[in-house]
C-alpha cells in the first residue's frame, strides 16, 4: 500500500500523467503489441511466420491473464483521495493484463525487435498502470512474471512446431 501511495504521490506532473494515460490507452487489450506484430508480419516477409507466432503468443498470454482475473477477482485500488486517471475495461486488478502483454512482447519479439526498445517499453507500460492508479505494484509484478513465463512457453512451442518437417 505504501509503494502504491508513494508512486501516486510522486507522479502528479502533467507530462508523466499524460504519458501514462497514453501508454494505458495504447496497451489496452495488448493493442500496441499485437499491432506491432501484425505490422512486422506485413512488412518483413522473410520472417512473417516468426512475427505471427510472436503475435499469437502475446495474444494468448493476454487472454490467459483475462481468464486469471476472473478467477482471482482482486478489486482495483479504490481510494477517495487518489482517484484513477483512466477508465478500465474491467473491475479486477490481478494480474495487470497490460504488464502481461508488455512482458510477453519482450520475450516473444526477441530477435525481431531490439531489447533496447522492448524492455523500456514494457517497464514504462507496467509503471504507467501504477501512475494512473488502476493497479497495485503486485498486480504489475505478477503480470510481468506471467507474461514472460507464458511467452517463454510459447517460444519453445513455436520453435518445436517450426522444426517439424512439412507434411507430418
Amino acid at each position: 500500500m505504501a509503494l502504491y501511495r508513494g508512486v501516486r504521490g510522486r507522479t502528479g506532473h502533467p507530462v508523466i500523467q499524460r504519458a501514462s494515460k497514453a501508454l494505458s490507452f495504447a496497451g489496452e487489450h495488448g493493442g500496441v503489441f499485437l499491432a506491432t506484430g501484425l505490422v512486422g508480419a506485413a512488412v518483413d516477409k522473410d520472417r512473417r511466420a516468426q512475427w505471427l507466432r510472436a503475435t499469437a503468443t502475446i495474444a494468448t498470454a493476454h487472454a490467459a491473464s483475462m481468464a486469471l482475473k476472473r478467477v482471482v477477482r482482486r478489486p482495483r485500488p479504490a481510494f477517495e483521495d487518489m482517484l484513477p486517471l483512466v477508465r478500465t475495461a474491467g473491475r479486477h486488478s490481478f494480474p495487470s493484463s497490460h504488464s502481461v502483454s508488455a512482458a510477453a512482447s519482450v520475450v516473444a519479439f526477441r530477435g525481431l525487435v531490439p531489447a533496447r526498445v522492448t524492455v523500456p517499453t514494457a517497464v514504462a507500460m507496467g509503471f504507467s498502470r501504477l501512475v494512473v492508479g488502476v493497479h497495485y505494484p503486485t498486480d504489475v509484478i505478477g503480470g510481468a512474471a506471467m507474461g514472460a513465463a507464458a511467452a517463454h512457453l510459447g517460444r519453445s512451442w513455436s520453435k518445436r512446431a517450426s522444426s517439424v518437417p512439412k507434411g507430418i
